[in-house]
């Protein structure tokens, strides 16, 4: 078994869905690493990890507007905005949702589904530079 690490930055330009499936196989070929685990963490309080269908966009729409209604800026109730009204809400959203995942690699590539792609969920609406953490676990052939 062999042990690789690197980091993933990706760019935000404000709240949304942003996929870096490509980058992590990009990163596979050049590890040329061809089975094993791969395993990513997100190190934000603000953002999180998904994955999820990459076909139709309107599918990333709906998570995103679940997540609005789910939970609401602008409540009265909340205390923590010191960094403006998005900042309870993004903390809880990251709560809500992953900020590890842990991904199969066969043949070269992440063993997801036909539809299936890896995205950042960015929950602040201002721009951001967020790091995915990637450690993968190569099995001996």
């Amino acid at each position: 078994m062999k042990w690789y690490k690197s980091t993933l930055e990706i760019p935000t330009h404000g709240k949304g869905l942003y996929a870096f499936t490509d980058k992590l196989n990009a990163q596979l070929r050049f590890w040329n690493v061809r089975e094993g685990i791969c395993f990513l963490f997100c190190p934000h309080t603000s953002a999180s990890l998904t994955i999820n269908e990459n076909y139709d966009p309107t599918a990333q729409a709906d998570l995103e507007t679940a997540l609005e209604k789910l939970v609401p800026e602008n409540e009265r109730w909340y205390s923590h905005d010191l960094e403006g009204p998005d900042d309870a809400t993004s903390h809880i959203r990251a709560m809500l949702t992953e900020v590890s995942l842990t991904i199969p690699v066969d043949d070269g590539r992440l063993t997801l589904g036909t539809w299936q792609g890896v995205y950042l969920f960015e929950h602040r609406a201002r721009p951001h530079r967020r790091e995915v953490w990637v450690r993968m676990l190569e099995m001996a052939e």
